[in-house]
């Protein structure tokens, strides 16, 4: 089965040859990012090719620098034929303006793998806050969050044509209606065909590219020992626990690190100290052994990229992006996005997994979402706020609706069964503690959005039990840091292609494959950690814990503890920025 088979016909459903030759070219949309005074391209002193160009951005924290930088580090031959593109590793860069310019001259550098599903942009909020934080006592940080190599594969031109020239249309025209951007053309998802060299690109080249890149960019090893502290979001927290293990060569991963950071996570190669599920041992996903697992992505029989028919996929992921694009741009005016869009399997499906009241509306698709008029940021609160979007990996809490009355939402699982008090830890950790809301008046009134700080967020609005559906301490993010992060970053928000091999690795952690390069045991150890979890995340729900000093966040859902607002209610500091900078001055100022 092809990735093209998980997701629509059309535009999606056909593959470019070239993929990214925009982004080769260099020619990257000036409204976006402007070269920085060194030249974009430069050779280091016994190092790797090395881009690094600026990006400037709408946030209101003005004192962060943010970059884009890229290495030359090719993949090893062994992985097969691949896209020249997919030999560069890259990452974003934040550090404080007034700050040196140096990585090496940095109090402290934090480096974070992403989550399931996760691009480097989703780190936007969360590292410039911890960059910010630091600044406010005299202190110089930076922050890196880092790219999968699968995202190689993107095409975002669709994406910065229509940020440049602010019409979300032109994205649309690009990836689904043949519209041509500067004589380029988007040939749709590449096929799993193609992507034999991906069903290779599992943990072992995952934690290899951290350790290539981390030695590239601060090659003194007592300096990286001293002040880089590793960590992750979600899966970036698994991902480092078996960095830590690893051997490079003799050099154990936990010596690249002063300490470690788990985003609503755990520094564990155990999804269990994540999820709580029990481990599965050398069992892959459908009882499939590692040795047969590994056979089937060489020869193709199973997808090299994690997709579903619907919901979560390489076109949805985009079409976040597109939804987060049009919030940015425009949150106010009435969304036509579900009636622009091309109708397709995968887009009515979507649509009626996330905007549906119950059982019934879903299998009939009445009223659909084209029934209702809604706003840009309605749009995104209903794919992505935790009081509509059913996925706890996928919620923030970023507002309400406003401009009509609203309902209980029970699809895909029922609000009551949600709230019984002996599912409440697998509903949680699966679809999020809170009740589900969708708007009752189709061809009515225009929902609109109020945004985590207004005092009204949640006036009027309770379920069919009288309780409000939402409260301040579980509204944190605002809506305009996460569509700037969404639709303004090179390097994306959402994940279009998720490597499967990734998911079977971190699934048979005891693998043999796997074991033989874990030859430091005690490397998850062997330096101070600090979680910082949501209240309503998904570690809380599981019921799990790390090791180490744990910060709660009360209210912030699973997507919260990258996207949180610098000011909280009351004023407040963000919870998780200033632990994570505290946690890193602490480890860099130990005698």
């Amino acid at each position: 089965m092809s990735a093209q088979s998980l997701t629509s016909h059309g535009r999606f459903g056909r593959h470019r040859d070239g993929v990214l030759r925009f982004l080769k070219s260099g020619m990257v949309t000036t409204a976006l990012v402007v070269a920085i005074a060194a030249p974009s391209a430069k050779a280091q002193p016994n190092g790797p090719e090395r881009t690094e160009t600026a990006v400037a951005s709408s946030s209101p924290i003005t004192t962060v620098a943010e970059s884009v930088v890229t290495l030359r580090i090719p993949l090893p031959e062994s992985v097969g034929p691949h896209p020249a593109a997919c030999d560069r590793l890259s990452y974003l860069r934040y550090r404080d303006a007034a700050g040196p310019a140096r990585s090496a001259d940095a109090d402290a550098v934090l480096v974070a793998q992403p989550g399931i599903f996760e691009g480097a942009g989703a780190f936007d909020s969360v590292a410039r806050n911890t960059v910010a934080a630091a600044a406010k006592q005299g202190r110089h940080l930076e922050f890196w969050a880092l790219d999968r190599r699968s995202n190689c594969l993107e095409d975002h031109l669709g994406m910065r044509a229509g940020l440049a020239s602010r019409d979300v249309h032109l994205a649309i025209d690009y990836y689904y209606r043949d519209t041509d951007i500067d004589g380029h053309r988007f040939g749709g998802v590449v096929p799993n065909e193609q992507l034999g060299w991906l069903g290779r690109v599992g943990v072992a080249q995952t934690v290899q590219d951290q350790y290539d890149l981390l030695t590239a960019e601060l090659p003194d090893p007592a300096s990286r020992k001293r002040k880089t502290l590793c960590g992750g979001h979600s899966l970036g927290g698994v991902i480092t626990a078996f960095f830590a293990e690893w051997d490079f060569g003799g050099v154990a991963g936990a010596d690249q690190c002063a300490g470690y950071f788990a985003l609503d996570s755990s520094i564990d190669t155990s999804l269990s100290a994540l999820n709580g599920i029990p481990d599965i041992l050398d069992l892959s996903i459908g009882g499939i052994g590692s040795a047969a697992a590994e056979a089937a992505l060489d020869g193709g029989a199973i997808p090299r990229v994690l997709a579903l028919p619907a919901v979560i996929n390489p076109e949805t992921m985009n079409l976040l992006g597109i939804a987060g694009l049009a919030a940015y741009l425009a949150p106010h005016t009435e969304s036509d996005l579900a009636a622009y869009v091309p109708s397709s399997l995968n887009q009515e499906a979507t649509y009626r997994v996330l905007v549906s009241r119950n059982v019934a509306a879903a299998a009939t698709g009445s009223p659909s979402v084209r029934d209702f008029r809604i706003t840009n940021a309605a749009a995104l609160g209903a794919f992505l706020d935790a009081n509509s979007q059913p996925l706890a990996l996928l919620q923030a809490g970023f507002g309400f609706f406003d401009g009509g009355t609203v309902v209980d939402k029970d699809f895909p699982l029922p609000g009551d069964v949600a709230a019984v008090p002996a599912l409440r830890g697998l509903t949680g950790m699966l679809f999020g503690p809170d009740r589900k809301a969708i708007p009752d008046q189709p061809n009515g009134p225009l929902y609109t959005w109020r945004d985590y700080d207004d005092p009204a967020v949640a006036a009027g609005a309770a379920d069919r039990h009288g309780v409000p559906f939402t409260d301040a301490t579980h509204e944190v993010t605002d809506i305009a840091d996460l569509s700037r992060s969404l639709a303004a970053q090179p390097l994306d928000f959402t994940e279009w292609y998720f490597p499967m091999r990734l998911a079977f690795d971190v699934f048979q952690s005891q693998a043999p494959e796997l074991t033989r390069h874990r030859t430091h045991p005690g490397g998850i150890f062997a330096n101070p950690t600090i979680n910082l979890i949501g209240g309503a995340g998904v570690v809380v729900a599981a019921g799990a814990r790390g090791h180490g000093e744990t910060v709660t966040a009360p209210g912030y859902h699973h997507i919260d503890v990258l996207t949180a607002a610098a000011r909280q209610s009351g004023g407040q500091p963000e919870v998780i920025s200033t632990n994570l900078a505290r946690f890193a001055l602490e480890r860099v100022d130990r005698p």
